[in-house]
């Protein structure tokens, strides 16, 4: 499948886990939110995850051999399909009607990225091969992007939105 290139996408990572990625995200979520803009979120799992609930219908409906279950409200809809593992692009082409694509873990998806570091997890950046906007940090990094405090929402929103005027 072709990228979906019309929707800016951002992918938040760092090297471990409990660094703040999804804390810092949901502050960024919010505050992109009430500025009006709509957002989707591509969460990575490197473990296999269930969202269904043993003895719910659709669990049943799944369990009994059903490929994909889709359940349907007037405020929500969600599909689960069973698959071979997809590609960073392969689930951005599936995404439509937002201004702006917030990816969590995608470390190798080659996607433009706000790296969060804290000292007390990690004890270096990620490679090169990662393509930082910028890192959101409890120290301070010079290494050519601008770094801001893992609590400084308000930098980390600016440098989305600037990114976003580029695209």
């Amino acid at each position: 499948m072709v990228q979906n290139s019309s929707i800016p996408v951002i992918s938040f990572v760092a090297a471990k886990s409990g660094s703040g990625k999804t804390t810092l995200m949901v502050k960024v979520i919010r505050e992109l939110r009430a500025e009006g803009l709509k957002i989707a979120t591509i969460k990575h799992d490197a473990h296999s995850f269930d969202m269904d609930k043993p003895g719910k219908d659709t669990w049943r409906l799944a369990e009994a051999g059903a490929n994909i279950v889709a359940i349907s409200s007037p405020k929500k809809l969600a599909i689960i399909e069973k698959v071979e593992e997809k590609t960073l692009d392969e689930i951005i082409e599936r995404i439509s009607g937002v201004d702006l694509i917030l990816t969590e873990g995608f470390k190798k998806g080659g996607k433009p990225s706000i790296e969060v570091f804290r000292s007390a997890v990690h004890r270096e950046l990620l490679g090169e091969a990662v393509q930082r906007l910028a890192i959101a940090s409890d120290i301070p990094w010079d290494i050519g992007v601008p770094c801001y405090h893992v609590d400084d929402v308000d930098g980390v929103v600016k440098e989305i939105k600037n990114y976003i005027a580029k695209c």
